[in-house]
């Protein structure tokens, strides 16, 4: 009797056992699972406002301070960061042709160029010669980008034959506003090396010049109203040398990504209108950059152009971001453009 009454309590209590840690295992695994639930939860919260990527930088290297690079890019900078969750730096650059040897160094993500530079530097020609860039890819067009031959009403230039002999700013060699020099001057009969004395200096170093009667005139492709020369306005009068329709439909024969333009009255203190031709200003990455983030990028500049003080800002629009890019266009910013 007492043997049975043993096995019964022992029986008893391993079924309690069993029973008790049955319980346990379940709470630890439901609790087990809330955890994970909840962690799941928190990494979907915590990407909800930024992209897919780890990229937690971007460098966009923008131009000179008084250029219109610059003066959009610190814009252009706090609209991604506002976008993307990436914090977006603007940098001071040498512009166009700098801003691709960045890109190919790595010590920048997106870069403002011409796209005259961009093409250049696609195809492996001028100062890109032998050394193209073959992930080179477009987010999208800007506004165009005026070539101004400055000079003031002191120096008597009224024409691009009275530039023979005179000490002219033509940007940095292997810039943008170098290469637009060069060729204009050649529409004109007339060459950097033999016919000037050409001036490698920046915007603000060539209106400073001009002031000071340093330099006779300069070349300045940048967005109308530039800030060097809005600032040279200040203090004399500004002349900007016009390019007359015959050599305007000269140089557009010969080199096609150029566009007639005109600077209007008003400008700078401009009296009349000026005929002019640009080029179009853009913004450029690699094929490298993730998708999500080129298209973080395009969706911040192109959805808040009306956010842009800058005068320029009114030309930033979907539609026309893809007209004469000449180079490729990145998917991201594609994927955007076709959503619109």
């Amino acid at each position: 009797m007492k043997n049975t009454k043993y096995w019964l309590l022992t029986v008893l209590s391993l079924m309690l056992i069993m029973v008790l840690a049955a319980c346990g295992g379940e709470s630890a695994t439901g609790d087990t699972e809330k955890e994970n639930t909840n962690s799941e939860e928190t990494s979907t919260d915590s990407g909800s406002t930024s992209t897919s990527s780890d990229i937690e930088f971007l460098s966009l290297a923008t131009g000179g301070t008084q250029g219109t690079y610059y003066a959009l890019g610190g814009t252009f900078a706090d609209l991604i960061t506002d976008e993307t969750g990436i914090k977006t730096t603007a940098e001071v650059s040498q512009a166009s042709a700098a801003n691709v040897n960045a890109l190919k160094a790595g010590d920048a993500e997106i870069v403002f160029i011409q796209t005259d530079i961009a093409y250049y530097a696609k195809n492996g020609e001028l100062m890109f010669e032998g050394d193209a860039m073959d992930n080179l890819v477009a987010i999208g067009g800007l506004y165009p980008e005026t070539v101004q031959l400055v000079t003031t009403a002191n120096s008597g230039i009224k024409s691009y034959e009275d530039l023979k002999g005179k000490k002219v700013s033509v940007g940095a060699p292997g810039s943008g506003t170098y290469a637009n020099a060069e060729q204009l001057l050649e529409i004109h009969g007339l060459s950097i090396k033999d016919d000037i004395q050409a001036q490698n200096l920046d915007f603000g170093e060539s209106t400073d010049g001009l002031q000071t009667g340093q330099i006779d005139a300069a070349f300045i492709t940048a967005g109308y109203p530039t800030a060097a020369v809005e600032a040279l306005g200040a203090t004399a009068d500004v002349v900007i040398v016009p390019v007359t329709a015959d050599k305007a439909e000269e140089l557009i024969a010969k080199y096609p990504y150029y566009a007639v333009d005109t600077i209007p009255a008003g400008t700078y203190g401009l009296e009349s209108e000026v005929p002019a031709v640009s080029v179009l200003a853009m913004i450029a990455t690699t094929a490298d950059l993730p998708e999500d983030v080129a298209y973080g990028i395009t969706k911040a500049i192109y959805a808040n152009a009306e956010k842009i003080s800058h005068a320029k800002g009114a030309f930033i629009k979907t539609e026309t971001a893809l007209d004469g890019i000449g180079i490729p266009v990145h998917p991201g910013a594609q994927k955007f453009f076709d959503e619109q």
